[in-house]
This record gives structure tokens, C-alpha cells and sequence, in this order.
């Protein structure tokens, strides 16, 4: 990520279900812009930045310690990230939503087609998925996309004999 914010700055990952046509990434994108300049924190404005990645993943970003983020600020970003669920028909909040790299373009598939991947093969220790519960602008920079082998997935599929249990 090329902002200028800090390395401690706070990180929020919204995954799509589904990936934007072009269009539909250019409004996105235009969207982001727009919410991070007005996003404000007890009528401060918040220190942040925001984008849209691989059609699909909007980060936010905010220096907290410049403005605190806290309640209104966090509640007028979920408005506004529920906001583009409804204008575009898809879901940013299914944390059972992975997504993963497969002939170098960003896949998608809900846990239990994922342990079937593995099962079969097609998603092995080398495959780059994404870790969307990173915290800061150095976690997001440094362990956004690993490979499954270093990933959460990996140490919660050796503690669960099925995924499919936990769904």
C-alpha cells in the first residue's frame, strides 16, 4: 500500500463475495475517496486513506493517533461499507469468505469448498491466500497475502478435523 500513513496505522479489510466489474470498481474507488475525505471521529477529521484492491478487497486506514477512531467513526464505516453491499449486491461480512490466488488472479469460495480444495489438491502450502483480520499498515504490508502454509486457515484446519464442523 503506497499511503503515506504511518506503519502503526489502524488497518480494516472488507472482502467481497464476488469481485467488481470495472465500472463497478471505478465507483468503488470514487466512493472510498469520498468517504475517507468527510470520514470524521467526534467532528475531527479522521487521519486516513482507503482503496479498493484486486476488484474486491476495500481497505481502510486511519492514523489513531492522530484522530482516535473509535464508535461513531468505526459505526459511519460500517454505514458506509454496508452502504456499497447494498449497491452492489454482495456481502463484505462473511468471515467464512476465502479468497485465495489461483493462476495469479484473486479466487473466492466459502469454507467448505476451501477444505475441499485442499483435499483435492488445488490449494496447497504454497498457495497465497489472503489474511484479512490484520491489524496495521505494517501487518497489512507484511502479512495481507501469505502462503497457506503461514496462514490462520492452516493452524485452524490442524485444530479442526473438518471446517464443515465449525459451519
Amino acid at each position: 500500500m503506497h499511503s503515506l500513513l504511518p506503519s502503526h496505522a489502524r488497518v480494516w479489510v472488507y472482502q467481497s463475495t464476488r469481485a467488481f466489474s470495472e465500472n463497478e470498481s471505478v465507483s468503488v474507488a470514487e466512493q472510498i475517496k469520498t468517504f475517507v475525505q468527510q470520514w470524521t471521529s467526534h467532528k475531527a477529521g479522521v487521519i486516513g486513506d482507503g482503496l479498493l484492491l484486486y476488484n474486491r478487497f476495500v481497505i481502510l486506514m486511519a492514523d489513531e493517533e492522530q484522530v482516535g477512531v473509535s464508535g461513531c467513526s468505526v459505526d459511519s464505516s460500517v454505514r458506509f461499507i454496508k452502504g456499497l453491499e447494498q449497491e452492489l449486491n454482495t456481502n463484505f461480512f462473511d468471515r467464512w469468505n476465502i479468497a485465495y490466488f489461483k493462476n495469479n488472479e484473486v479466487h473466492n469460495c466459502g469454507m467448505a469448498d476451501f477444505e475441499k480444495l485442499i483435499e483435492s489438491g488445488e490449494v496447497n502450502d504454497e498457495t497465497m491466500v489472503f489474511n484479512n483480520l490484520v491489524q496495521n499498515k505494517k501487518d497489512f504490508e507484511a502479512n495481507w497475502k501469505v502462503p497457506y502454509a503461514k496462514s490462520w486457515l492452516k493452524n485452524f484446519a490442524k485444530s479442526n478435523t473438518r471446517f464443515s464442523s465449525v459451519l
